[in-house]
């Protein structure tokens, strides 16, 4: 059943980054950031909540201005920007992290994995140098210069089967880059070591991303809506891919763009323009400021 917006009781708004707020090549455009910033000036708090690290979402929150706890890693780590503190993290095992290399080996196709903040990428250890965290990839390939282009963030090449071997509690997430016909194939491998122990998650057309059991956009969100002292029915999520539907039931009501996947527009309550044409603003505007 779809939920009515009364846009006098909204005072938060959860919002994904690619697909969503952002135009194709990860581009902030000008009416969707004009039109947040207003928002944020008239008091509404803006909630990012992606898959990107933070390091990843920090030129997209610095132009529209939002400031407080935020869901990264979908819902990985939750932490207070623009200060970087971590609120809270849930990380995978490193046993996750050694399959998953594995399979990426079997199947050729490439892996990745994100260390905590603070740890050395070369021994494991503490290392309060690292501001942020760190990748790591088994090798180095296009898709690899491709994740580079679409979050600027520079990874570094380990061999994954040494990294298991940190005297660490575990990784972030993990993430495998390939054809989506891949992935039912990975999904079978997972589920068969794993089952419920971990949460397997599509973020974008050829990102699969591993995660540990109890994480997601949707729990993340929680956590940040009691740190802001925000209701589910004063929330609206914003997203287009099969991560942000946790994010949908743990918000009030839930919005999607035209280019969303099927499910997630069948889940939301309300359907707006497709991100090329910064459907986003176009809404909001509409909802809140005209």
């Amino acid at each position: 059943m779809k939920r009515n917006i009364d846009p006098a009781k909204i005072r938060g708004l959860a919002i994904d980054l690619d697909g969503t707020m952002l135009l194709p090549g990860g581009i902030l455009g000008n009416r969707t950031r004009d039109c947040l910033k207003k928002l944020i000036s008239m008091g509404m708090q803006v909630i990012i909540s992606t898959g990107r690290a933070i390091e990843s979402s920090e030129k997209y929150r610095s132009e529209i201005g939002a400031e407080g706890p935020m869901v990264f890693f979908n819902g990985a780590e939750i932490a207070d920007v623009p200060s970087g503190k971590i609120l809270y993290a849930n990380l995978i095992g490193m046993d996750v992290v050694d399959f998953g290399t594995d399979i990426a080996r079997k199947l050729g196709i490439h892996y990745q994995v994100y260390l905590p903040a603070g740890i050395s990428p070369d021994t494991g250890l503490e290392d309060p140098k690292k501001t942020w965290e760190s990748l790591l990839i088994d090798k180095d390939d296009p898709e690899a210069d491709n994740y580079y282009k679409h979050t600027g963030i520079s990874p570094l090449i380990k061999d994954l089967k040494a990294v298991v071997a940190f005297p660490i509690n575990g990784c972030i997430k993990s993430m495998f880059i390939a054809d989506p016909s891949c992935h039912d194939e990975i999904r079978r491998l997972l589920n068969e070591r794993f089952g419920n122990k971990i949460n397997v998650t599509r973020s974008f057309p050829t990102f699969l991303e591993i995660l540990n059991a109890g994480v997601s956009k949707g729990e993340g969100l929680k956590i940040v809506m009691k740190h802001r002292g925000l209701k589910p029915e004063e929330v609206i999520a914003f997203g287009d891919e099969e991560n942000d539907l946790p994010m949908f039931t743990a918000a009030g009501y839930a919005c999607a763009p035209m280019n969303a996947r099927e499910n997630v527009k069948e889940a939301a309550d309300f359907i707006y323009g497709a991100n090329t044409e910064e459907g986003i603003a176009e809404y909001l505007e509409k909802m809140f400021i005209n």
